[in-house]
């Protein structure tokens, strides 16, 4: 692995980490007129997150089994399917008004600290994730599996409460 290479990667995982946290916000407030509401995407893209938690927990079962090209192959079918979600939740949230959660008591709070604990964590994990890819694909493996302990819990727990803040807000949709 060379200094250049990891430089150069650096920088860009910077510039990406930065930018799609303030495009996502953007995009968020940007609503396209005369456009039919996509809300059939929510079910599907609360599935993929389902699906890249089951695929982040067999690649940890994949490596500690020695299965290197099996893993690698789970964390880049991960990283494409949280793509995915945030190109259909940009999407569906471009088309359509945000659907308000209509819990009360105990539950609205349980709610509201999953959704934040979720958003924040989406906009951190992702220098975790590119970073502890970028240092897979160099070769540099200690520093590899150094961060993929703490990338690991952090992408899982984006990726399930993704779909438990969709179960809990699904029975408001319209």
């Amino acid at each position: 692995m060379s200094a250049t290479e990891e430089k150069k990667y650096k920088k860009f995982i910077t510039i990406v980490s930065i930018v799609i946290p303030i495009a996502v916000a953007a995009l968020f407030g940007i609503k396209i007129p005369n456009v039919e509401p996509l809300s059939f995407l929510p079910p599907i893209y609360a599935s993929i997150n389902g699906f890249t938690a089951m695929l982040l927990v067999a690649s940890v079962v994949a490596i500690k089994n020695g299965k290197i090209k099996l893993h690698e192959r789970l964390n880049t079918t991960a990283i494409v399917c949280s793509a995915l979600f945030l190109v259909m939740y940009v999407a569906y949230h471009m088309t359509s008004d945000s659907t308000k959660f209509g819990g009360e008591g105990i539950i609205k709070y349980v709610y509201f600290f999953i959704l934040i604990t979720h958003i924040l964590l989406s906009i951190i994990i992702i220098p975790f994730v590119l970073i502890t890819f970028m240092r897979a694909r160099l070769g540099n493996f200690p520093e590899h599996k150094k961060i993929a302990k703490i990338t690991f819990p952090l992408w899982l727990y984006v990726a399930v409460t993704g779909v438990v803040v969709y179960l809990m807000i699904s029975p408001y949709y319209v």
